[in-house]
């Protein structure tokens, strides 16, 4: 109630202030002051409305183009990524130009809907290129998010885990919620703005033909490209599995007689180990390759004082930044395992693998999995006599992020039980090691042996090199270093095993099963791994002259590089029954 209309009362209420007229006069005042006001009040809650309107319409039509537009990898993103006219903007703005009622509700939604994938698409290829330096596969990666799952309760807990995967749930139902509603509203704006739509969409349709015409990359096609590529993957797919089928079908070693197996090796403890994300980049990137490469020179001398000689090269992995599993399987199947359906289709066969060979020839066959904290079904694939995982390891100290256990403690678990007994049967490891897993944030310290008994030495503070409070904050600078002290860390745990645990009967093959994420590496990396041969006898290393390999623990530069599903082959044939005459080229990585 207006001041005048409260006046009014008054002077009804207390008597007359005066003649009728002035009180009428007073009531009309009190009404046009009251209709000011109110109209005030609604013209500003007007101006709010429309402004308020226009800036989600702004906002609606950026989401729209930013979703066309936007590249597919992190290392793209950029302002220019931006300077550009999506095709398939103009061809569903005509389409919705052209639709009238029910049908242009219709197609809108779906257009918006398509748009909310589109973007889910996008992200999930941005994080794949990011952590393993690839696009999403839409038809064999969703198996890869349990994993994901995994490995972010593994170094955040799991409550951390579960908050991420509500969150994801909710970004995606968001996401797409908002590219619905942002198309509808666009497209009532289309309507009620139909001739001005018509003249701007000719201008950028000329715009755009123009730009394709002269190779200027204002005229963007990269959405139509992104879809075809992964609707692509499907029928790719399906040819490959016959191809895979077929490579897997020829096998030189098929039937080859345990008794003309790896002839050259009788008597020796063989152990085949992969060391987590060690990559190319390790021994020659400037930021890591000094420090490194001083463990693997120190190593290298410590270990021709002992009687060692060693022999190192490359070999190109199928996978980068993770996917561990698939190297494995390409090292000890001789098969290029690249992809999860592969990966499948390798288990549900009868190929012989390294291990298979070893076993054939006589070997007790080993597998040492620290990581393993679930039933591994490979394992009866891979035909282990004996197989320790993580709870068979009966490891009592903490986590180390990712890693259930240091490399140290697995190396010397894996001896007590295993090669400690007098007079053993020569047996055939495969040990993974994990301490140079992503995060790359918890690192142990080198321990003496005798020390590390149980694991519960791991409790106390003096054990452990580095554990920052905060993984996920970290700065790249210092994801690189943790990278770098970690690799020293497993390199510095296999090299003193030998020095420690070594004798004339034991021969070391270590290597990497692929190159860190590109947060390591940087983008397009390459995906060599170096590759290395220890022994004490030395008709263990004259077997593999012809290949070429530099001396030492370090490959160099120029070191030969190998396609990794060439390996088993070359070590079947180096180490039969007759000196391999020499190695032809292996093939190039697809």
């Amino acid at each position: 109630m207006s001041v005048l209309s409260r006046l009014r009362r008054r002077a009804r209420v207390d008597g007359p202030a005066g003649p009728p007229a002035a009180a009428d006069s007073v009531d009309a005042a009190a009404e046009s002051v009251d209709a000011v006001a109110d109209d005030a009040v609604a013209g500003g809650r007007g101006r709010v409305r429309t402004v308020a309107a226009r800036v989600t319409t702004v906002a609606a039509g950026l989401l729209v183009f930013a979703v066309l537009v936007a590249p597919n990898r992190l290392d793209q993103l950029g302002p220019a990524a931006f300077l550009r006219i999506p095709v398939e903007g103009l061809v569903a703005a005509a389409l919705l130009l052209v639709l009238r009622g029910v049908a242009r509700r219709t197609v809108a939604v779906l257009c918006g809907v398509a748009l909310g994938l589109l973007a889910v698409v996008k992200l999930l290829d941005m994080g794949m290129s990011a952590s393993l330096a690839r696009p999403f596969d839409l038809v064999l990666d969703w198996v890869l998010l349990d994993d994901a799952y995994g490995f972010v309760r593994d170094s955040v807990g799991r409550a951390g885990a579960v908050g991420a995967i509500v969150a994801l749930v909710a970004a995606v139902g968001a996401l797409l919620v908002l590219t619905t509603r942002s198309v509808l509203r666009l497209t009532r704006l289309v309507a009620r703005h139909d001739r001005r739509t018509v003249r701007v969409l000719a201008g950028c349709a000329v715009v755009w033909v123009a730009g394709a015409t002269i190779g200027v990359p204002v005229a963007d096609s990269g959405t139509s490209r992104l879809v075809g590529q992964h609707v692509g993957q499907v029928g790719a797919g399906l040819r490959d599995r016959e191809a895979f089928a077929a490579e897997a079908a020829a096998d030189a070693f098929r039937d080859t007689p345990g008794d003309e197996l790896l002839t050259a090796l009788r008597g020796k403890d063989v152990i085949v180990a992969f060391v987590e994300s060690y990559g190319r980049d390790a021994v020659q990137d400037p930021e890591f390759a000094p420090q490194v490469g001083a463990v693997l020179d120190g190593g290298t001398r410590r270990l021709a004082e002992r009687g060692f000689s060693a022999r190192s090269g490359f070999l190109t992995s199928p996978t980068a930044g993770g996917g561990s599993w698939l190297a494995h399987d390409t090292l000890l199947s001789g098969l290029w395992v690249d992809n999860q359906q592969r990966h499948l289709s390798l288990l549900a066969g009868d190929r012989l693998t390294l291990n298979g060979a070893f076993r054939r020839a006589g070997w007790q066959t080993v597998g040492v999995m620290p990581a393993a904290t679930q039933p591994w079904p490979e394992k009866s694939f891979f035909g282990f006599d004996r197989y320790h995982d993580a709870a068979g390891l009966d490891y009592r100290g903490p986590k180390f992020n990712y890693a259930p256990m240091p490399d140290q403690y697995t190396l010397a678990t894996f001896h007590r039980r295993e090669r400690a007994t007098p007079g053993h049967a020569p047996i055939m490891a495969e040990i993974p090691l994990i301490s140079s897993h992503s995060p790359w944030a918890a690192i142990p310290r080198m321990l003496d042996w005798d020390h590390v008994g149980d694991g519960s030495i791991y409790r106390r503070p003096t054990s452990v090199a580095v554990n920052p409070k905060d993984v996920v904050g970290r700065s790249a600078t210092e994801v690189r270093t943790g990278y770098r002290r970690s690799i020293e860390y497993s390199l510095n745990s296999l090299i003193s095993y030998v020095e420690t645990y070594g004798d004339d009967n034991l021969v070391l093959v270590f290597l990497g099963d692929h190159q860190p994420a590109p947060v390591v590496t940087g983008e397009n990396a390459g995906r060599d791994v170096p590759i290395t041969i220890v022994a004490h006898d030395p008709a263990v290393l004259a077997r593999v002259a012809a290949w070429g390999w530099d001396e030492g623990l370090r490959p160099g530069p120029s070191a030969p590089v190998w396609r990794m599903d060439t390996f088993r082959d070359r070590f079947l044939s180096a180490f039969g029954p007759q000196p391999p005459a020499g190695a032809a080229a292996p093939p190039s990585p697809r």
